[in-house]
């Protein structure tokens, strides 16, 4: 059986639907159990509340060990994309791209899928188009962080909100050594995670596999 534990970014989110689930289930109460509607309510606001707890769950998983030259995918999710095309924030080139989305049952932290150092790291605001829409990798809310391997391959992950998700967090910094499998960050209530690396990359991954974050591999450094 799995086990499961609740990420520290869920912290205030399933405060406010707690005290909100106590609100309704005390008006309930006082009011009267013939109020059929306000039993409903309550009933909706706990099925909100397993729903919330459920989203911020990290299961505890048994990491394969990391090979230097592969990708691993940085979620839980679908590769939805996989498509070589110019990437003009970092690159300012052609690279090879692989999307994964997630949708609000996933599980939602995000790791690092390779080791090495950040070297660019930065948050932009934007747009809540909806995460597969081709736009929104450069349209939408979004975080990019660069890692440089140990060979000098940069490798590229962008944080792009949806159209549900509303708070990108990143632990990124720059000049910050980090190692693959470390928590890059989290996103809140629905999105998709970038990959860009250079063009010649041998991908791993097809467009529909589901991936879990930090198991599966996405792609392997050409040497």
């Amino acid at each position: 059986m799995v086990k499961y534990s609740i990420h520290r970014e869920g912290g205030p989110s399933i405060a406010w639907i707690s005290l909100l689930l106590i609100l309704v289930g005390m008006i309930v109460l006082l009011s009267g159990s013939q109020l059929w509607i306000l039993w409903l309510l309550l009933f909706a606001c706990f099925c909100l509340w397993v729903a919330v707890v459920s989203f911020f769950r990290i299961p505890h998983r048994k990491f394969p060990d990391v090979d230097e030259g592969s990708i691993l995918a940085p979620a839980d999710g679908r590769v939805v994309d996989i498509t070589e095309i110019e990437e003009p924030e970092y690159f300012n080139q052609v690279c090879t791209k692989i999307s994964v989305f997630m949708s609000a049952t996933n599980v939602h932290v995000n790791r690092y899928p390779v080791s090495g150092k950040v070297v660019y790291a930065c948050y932009h605001p934007g747009k809540f188009l909806v995460a597969w829409h081709e736009k929104s990798s450069v349209t939408n809310e979004h975080n990019t962080v660069v890692i440089r391997t140990a060979d000098g391959t940069d490798v590229l992950v962008r944080q792009i909100a949806g159209a549900v998700a509303r708070r990108i967090v990143s632990y990124a910094r720059i000049d910050k050594d980090v190692q693959a499998l470390d928590e890059l960050g989290f996103i809140k209530f629905g999105s998709r995670v970038d990959i860009f690396v250079p063009v010649g990359t041998r991908v791993c991954v097809e467009e529909g596999l589901k991936v879990r974050g930090g198991i599966d591999v996405l792609a392997e450094i050409s040497r």
